[in-house]
């Protein structure tokens, strides 16, 4: 297969980035990169998606990657995956011994592993320079999740499933994969319901993962977990915090011992990014060091480990956050993209072990819960697809209240020329209604195959 019919293949199947950056897949693709690297690191304390699924598909990812290594024109792919994953190293080298383009690489276990830059890093030995993507050191990152859908992309299924971890407090964790568009307390509930009596849920890890006040809100593309805590617990409350209330503290309580910037894995890659001196900014309105300073937010990828590395539990990446937005992308792009010479010589002194974090977190209780790969329980019988499950644009919807539509029916698309990803039914049924957020399916006897008309594509 040559690249332009992988990258069609791709984007007509709706894949995007499911670590849970949600990137259309397809555009990173569009390169010519020297190495493809495989993130299975999973640098978030409890989920366990990448590293089961390393284990149970390590053949099918093996050939996927060859696949996509030779149609790019790259050298070849690496499986980047955390040694303490024994069984899936083990069944990814079976996987990869008789295919010479392809290797696996062993990573500590540190965070935030999974950083794209960080990872590119411990892989390659290369620095992505500040505000740059890794192609610019000749590397494309994939996750494995979104390399399993690459496959299933090559024999004409779109995505209308993710993987996810249920976790935390509830009575059976368990990784699930479930159809896009149910909704978090329906999931909950097929793991047989919470264990507190005032649940709250982190979608996602419990460092970059989102509060979610509504469990009604569905699953899209890129969910990865669903943890389960009690709202009272200093996870929930962290996350509940408001950005000003911070600020007010750290107005009388930064010390400015610097521990957030002598941890910062950006920093540590040699990048001019000093959450110390960004709070020093907001608590005094002093600069110092000129315009760099605020232009550093934009080298923040926001992985959270400053407001562990914090005395005072204060979160200088929430700052960051603000900054961005408030600077805007035309500042992001005018700040010079510079190539650090070397990393930190300290670097690996202050690498952050996962045990070390997961006790601060007070997560301890939930890290050794297995989660196994489990068949979904719950009966889906309606789901709500969002149109926009990716970074970009929101989709077009393409169909309208009564409707019928079959499993894998495009029902959204992107703006032409747009960036964004195709949505596709997961559920084959009637469409119940559209609005500018949604289009919700309900279950109803239906072929798996849709008709060509129907702007559908073949089904595997």
């Amino acid at each position: 297969m040559d690249k332009a019919e992988f990258i069609s293949a791709v984007a007509a199947a709706g894949v995007v980035g499911a670590g849970g950056a949600g990137f259309p897949a397809a555009v990173k693709l569009n390169s010519s990169p020297e190495w493809i690297l495989v993130n299975g690191a999973e640098c978030e304390p409890l989920l366990k998606v990448d590293q089961q699924l390393a284990e149970a598909e390590a053949d099918r990812l093996a050939r996927a990657l060859e696949v996509l290594t030779a149609a790019l024109g790259a050298k070849g792919g690496v499986f980047a995956i955390k040694e303490k994953y024994g069984r899936a190293v083990e069944a990814l080298r079976r996987a990869t011994a008789a295919r010479p383009t392809l290797s696996v690489k062993t990573l500590g276990n540190y965070y935030p592993m999974g950083d794209e830059q960080v990872l590119v890093y411990e892989v390659l030995g290369r620095i992505v320079p500040e505000g740059g993507l890794p192609l610019a050191c000749g590397t494309v990152v994939v996750n494995v999740e979104s390399l399993l859908n690459m496959a299933a992309a090559l024999e004409g299924r779109p995505v209308t499933e993710t993987w996810l971890t249920v976790t935390g407090e509830v009575k059976r964790p368990a990784t699930y994969k479930v159809p896009l568009g149910v909704s978090i307390s329906e999931i909950i509930e097929a793991s047989g319901g919470a264990l507190v009596p005032d649940p709250t849920v982190i979608n996602g890890g419990p460092m970059m993962g989102r509060l979610e006040e509504d469990l009604s809100s569905p699953v899209t593309k890129a969910t990865k977990g669903l943890i389960v805590l009690d709202r009272r617990h200093p996870r929930a409350e962290a996350k509940r915090r408001r950005l000003s209330d911070m600020l007010r503290t750290a107005k009388a309580a930064c010390c400015h011992c610097m521990f957030c910037t002598e941890l910062c894995p950006r920093n540590l890659l040699g990048h001019r990014l000093h959450p110390d001196r960004l709070m020093r900014l907001a608590s005094y309105g002093q600069v110092g060091d000129g315009p760099e300073t605020a232009f550093g937010a934009f080298l923040c990828c926001e992985c959270g480990l400053c407001e562990q590395a914090c005395v005072m539990g204060l979160q200088p990446w929430r700052l960051n956050r603000e900054l961005k937005g408030q600077l805007g992308p035309a500042a992001a792009k005018s700040f010079q993209k510079r190539t650090p010479t070397a990393v930190n010589r300290f670097r690996e002194l202050r690498r952050f072990p996962i045990p070390r974090l997961v006790q601060r977190l007070g997560l301890s209780a939930y890290e050794g819960l297995k989660a196994p790969l489990t068949p979904y329980p719950g009966r889906v019988e309606r789901v709500r697809l969002a149109l926009k499950q990716h970074l970009g644009v929101p989709c077009r919807p393409l169909a309208a209240p009564g409707d019928v539509v079959a499993l894998g029916q495009l029902v959204a698309a992107p703006p032409e020329g747009a960036l964004g990803a195709p949505v596709h039914a997961s559920l084959a049924g009637v469409v119940e209604s559209v609005d500018e957020k949604f289009v919700v399916v309900a279950a109803r006897p239906f072929p798996a195959t849709p008709p060509a008309a129907q702007g559908g594509r073949r089904q595997a």
